[in-house]
């Protein structure tokens, strides 16, 4: 049994990361500011209220408990908000990010699990995208994960703290048992989006763009249960105990589904037709984004099997009427 800072565990992946840690036989530790996230998301384990940028807090946190490791997902996460007010960009994720690695260094634990994402890679020149694809962000969300990612490979060569770096694709999908799941104000998400409307609280559907180079001419993604992340996180956190070497992991399952098919997947699960309308493209959206995972698979043993999209919808379907019927 291993004990794990999970910062940023009261979120939507941090909370479904905690319960597979629990559920492992872990102790996850939360720490989260409930600026964005939910105290009643925190189910498994202890929980302190905090923030990373708070150096005083962390300090005492790693000062009066030992930890195997940290799990590190305590960030902000919008591209637009992150364009409109990049300062907060960078005070929360790379300085929140700079003052957990310090910690870390100074409380001599050595094992880190990163929370990162493909908006890392920009606009990629090659699909599907593999690890040694070019790093070159286009908004500065992306480009704080990427300055973060850069930090702890620093980190590593001066103190020996060993990374996993992993690139997260598009999570969506709930909670099979139906606990914990997408809430986020605003929603920007795609699936709980549409389940909005599928409920009638919101209509028509907005599709962006209709004439991208695609097999319908709506935008593509590569879309990864929650479940199949957390497990991910969990297999990446054994490789770093067993003395495993740093590494940068993209998670994604390698096929891509359009909002056309994701949003008839939407109205097969749930028996309800989606009204939409076609709007003009949105600056920046690039027509595909979809991971190679082939290096996850090999080093971690790793298998996304949650992650067929009627699987994703009727989980977060569950979930949506639960929370917001």
């Amino acid at each position: 049994m291993a004990k794990i800072l999970v910062t940023g565990g009261a979120g939507y992946i941090g909370s479904h990361i905690a319960k597979a840690l629990y559920a492992a036989g872990h102790e996850p530790v939360v720490l989260d500011n409930l600026s964005r996230g939910h105290r009643d998301f925190v189910r498994w384990g202890a929980f302190i209220q905090g923030d990373v940028r708070d150096t005083q807090l962390l300090g005492s946190i790693f000062e009066t408990q030992s930890f195997d490791g940290v799990i590190h997902l305590a960030a902000l996460a919008y591209v637009s908000e992150s364009v409109a007010d990049p300062d907060l960009y960078y005070e929360v994720n790379v300085c929140g990010t700079r003052n957990l690695l310090a910690a870390m260094v100074q409380a001599k634990v050595s094992n880190l699990v990163f929370s990162s994402s493909c908006a890392v890679y920009g606009e990629p020149d090659r699909l599907p995208i593999v690890e040694e694809t070019p790093c070159n962000p286009i908004n500065p969300y992306g480009f704080t994960k990427w300055a973060c990612e850069r930090m702890m490979m620093d980190f590593q060569t001066a103190y020996g703290l060993r990374s996993a770096r992993l690139r997260y694709f598009n999570a969506a999908g709930a909670d099979p048992a139906g606990q914990i799941g997408e809430d986020h104000d605003p929603e920007t998400h795609l699936i709980p989006l549409l389940l909005a409307v599928a409920q009638g609280k919101k209509t028509p559907f907005s599709i962006y763009g209709r004439d991208y180079p695609t097999r319908d001419g709506t935008a593509e993604r590569d879309y990864i249960h929650v479940e199949d992340l957390a497990a991910a996180h969990l297999a990446a956190l054994s490789h770093l105990l067993d003395g495993g070497a740093s590494l940068a992991l993209n998670l994604g399952t390698g096929q891509g589904a359009t909002v056309w098919e994701v949003l008839q997947a939407v109205e097969r699960v749930t028996g309800h037709s989606i009204p939409y309308a076609i709007q003009p493209r949105r600056k920046g959206d690039p027509a595909q984004l979809v991971a190679d995972a082939a290096k996850a698979y090999a080093e971690l043993g790793w298998n996304p099997k949650h992650s067929d999209l009627d699987h994703i919808v009727a989980d977060a379907w569950r979930w949506h009427q639960k929370r917001f019927g």
